[in-house]
């Protein structure tokens, strides 16, 4: 038998963190520990309300499942028991830990992955004025992968003011659902836009029908993108890049699969995250060799962050070690 148990954590944020639909100063997250004889598999998971989740339906769902859990429920068998989300992924992955203990090998070979690397990381600039927005962006110099979050007012002139300020860096401009038809025509024009490698989500997940196909800068599906089931017609609406996420995708073995089939549609591939611990980005990590870009920048906009932890350096993002996860 297995033993299940849970905790919900406030992580603080670094100052404000500002998106199109929300500010926040904490992030709320969900820890999961399974434990069998001497062994104890954990794992992160943040339930986002875009997506109608708070850390009670959470726990809710997986106490839905606790006996099957606890039986010894197979991490194959998980992916039918319950639907896709955070609830998912904090079950999912903290079994995949859990399996790379017993099984004395590291996640990466139980996959048959190639072993991760460290990796350079986009850094997220919180919404604010372009000035601040420019000043945040000198301020992050390390960082040549910067992610913009932007709203309907003055996004254009956030990213222009960023241009300005670092030529030196490739931009990753973050909507979330929150741009007109007219923002991503005008997205295309600005002094500097060849420097613009994605644009994030810039119209509501389910108009993704008005893109029109071969648009200039390469848009990328995130609310948009959950599981595999999704990558063709968002091929067939225009996207050219999905950003992959664990608490979307309901865990580290959708997420493969996902990343899998997009190869094979021929997608750009970001391997994302919310905001979180380094509990939840480590899973990820082992993803990297099929990501185009790491957007893995989650503990960096904490006060603090779970201990054990990830290694930053120099803008790179490192692979977790085993008493981390995996």
């Amino acid at each position: 038998m297995r033993d299940l148990a849970f905790k919900i954590v406030d992580w603080p944020a670094k100052g404000e963190f500002r998106i199109s639909r929300s500010t926040l100063t904490s992030f709320t997250v969900v820890q999961v520990s399974i434990s069998h004889d001497r062994f104890t598999g954990i794992a992160e998971c943040r339930p986002y309300a875009r997506y109608g989740e708070s850390a009670d339906s959470v726990i809710a769902q997986i106490e839905t499942i606790r006996p099957e859990i606890e039986s010894g429920l197979s991490i194959q068998n998980l992916q039918s028991h319950m639907a896709p989300g955070a609830a998912r992924n904090a079950i999912d992955c903290a079994l995949w830990d859990l399996k790379a203990k017993m099984d004395k090998a590291p996640v990466w070979q139980l996959l048959q992955l190639p072993k991760p690397h460290a990796r350079k990381t986009a850094y997220t600039l919180s919404l604010d004025t372009p000035k601040r927005m420019a000043e945040a962006a000198r301020d992050a110099k390390i960082y040549s992968l910067l992610k913009l979050k932007i709203g309907d007012k003055n996004g254009l002139s956030c990213c222009q003011a960023v241009l300005n300020a670092r030529p030196d860096a490739a931009l990753i401009i973050d909507a979330n659902e929150a741009m007109s038809a007219s923002d991503l025509s005008a997205l295309a024009d600005l002094n500097g836009a060849k420097n613009i490698a994605l644009v994030e989500q810039p119209y509501p997940a389910g108009n993704d029908h008005k893109f029109t196909i071969g648009h200039p800068l390469a848009i990328c599906a995130d609310e948009s993108l959950h599981t595999s089931n999704d990558l063709l017609a968002l091929k067939q609406a225009g996207y050219r890049a999905v950003n992959v996420k664990l608490d979307k995708t309901g865990g580290l073995t959708e997420a493969l699969k996902v990343m899998k089939k997009a190869k094979e549609l021929d997608f750009q591939i970001m391997a994302g995250c919310m905001v979180g611990s380094s509990l939840a980005m480590a899973p990820m990590m082992m993803l990297e060799s099929f990501a185009d870009y790491i957007d893995l920048d989650g503990p960096l906009l904490l006060s603090k962050d779970h201990s054990p932890s990830l290694k930053y350096k120099g803008g790179q993002i490192c692979p977790p070690e085993s008493n981390l996860w995996g």
